[in-house]
């Protein structure tokens, strides 16, 4: 088990200083996007670089137009229905894509609420969110997204559009504001999200899961696993430093929903306990990566952004070639 609400008698973070996001600071996040070379250094081996430079899965073209069949042309090619109707051979015209869908599910529930570092989680992940779809935009990407967690599924279409980015953050500013602790986590909304992106992705797409490391179950891994055949992934799991251990810090009570929990934090196999469920759901997540050779950026609470991320960006994702 993992805290969900503030322990009692713990001091959290002064409202607005880390506890919620303002779509003022996701904007603002656009002045950070060059201190960390999301797609802008091709030369570096990062893991949104490595997926954007790959080649797309499918054909990675758009459709342009038809003509008459000409020796040498890929009969793959042939447009069976003109040529049926004209009873002449014709053939379909593709150009390269200048670019890419760039889709971000980020989730927005109650149990990412919760900080005891810089930030709660919820913050976390709505800033790399929006720092990923500022990078995208300077690219000249499509930016849409997926914002989930706590009621309807908030959706903006991509498009190489500032608005559509506007859109996205004002979504995921409002989804954070109206969090608290008295809610319930919509334990479907992960598995809808991720279903609702293998219905909306074309191949080729870069779709960015930004979510808590705990969201991961059977489910949801079974649809990740389906989403990878398509499309291109990066996994962007947040944590909190209680996520994973338990401080020696005597009785720790927790209150949600009218029930309390109380756990003694000095007897070491409760503390043990915790750890390995920790590590087991880190270990899941790795475990998923190495599979399905998706680059892994774990983000947690207690350091800043900016920094994590450079730290995930030397190190070579899987499958990259040296």
């Amino acid at each position: 088990m993992a805290p969900t609400s503030t322990a009692v008698g713990q001091t959290a973070p002064a409202r607005g200083d880390g506890v919620q996001v303002s779509l003022a600071e996701l904007i603002d996040m656009r002045h950070r996007v060059r201190e960390v070379p999301l797609f802008s250094s091709p030369n570096r081996r990062s893991p949104l670089v490595g997926l954007h430079h790959s080649k797309l899965r499918g054909r990675g073209v758009d459709f342009d137009q038809v003509r008459i069949y000409q020796a040498g042309d890929d009969v793959r090619t042939i447009d069976w229905r003109v040529t049926a109707r004209t009873q002449e051979p014709h053939t379909k015209l593709f150009h390269e894509e200048r670019e890419r869908p760039i889709y971000i599910l980020v989730e927005q529930s109650p149990r990412l609420f919760f900080g005891s570092g810089l930030a709660f989680k919820s913050v976390v992940a709505a800033r790399v969110a929006s720092l990923v779809g500022w990078a995208a935009l300077s690219h000249n990407d499509r930016v849409g997204g997926l914002v989930f967690g706590h009621g309807e599924l908030q959706e903006i279409k991509p498009r190489r559009s500032k608005q559509s980015l506007l859109q996205l953050l004002d979504r995921l500013a409002r989804a954070s504001a109206g969090l608290n602790t008295e809610q319930n986590t919509d334990s479907d909304a992960f598995g809808l999200a991720l279903r609702r992106a293998r219905e909306a992705l074309r191949p080729g797409s870069l779709a960015v899961v930004i979510c808590d490391e705990r969201a991961l179950g059977d489910a949801a891994e079974q649809q990740l696993t389906l989403l990878a055949r398509h499309v291109d992934l990066l996994l962007v799991p947040v944590h909190d430093p209680l996520d994973r251990a338990l401080p020696a810090a005597g009785l720790l009570r927790f209150a949600q929903f009218g029930a309390r929990l109380e756990l003694d934090s000095h007897d070491p196999s409760v503390r043990q306990s915790y750890r390995q469920q920790a590590e087991a759901r880190t270990a899941r997540w790795r475990r998923l990566a190495d599979r399905l050779r998706l680059p892994l950026m774990a983000l947690d609470t207690q350091r800043d952004l900016v920094d994590q991320l450079r730290e995930h960006l030397n190190v070579q994702h899987p499958g990259a070639t040296r």
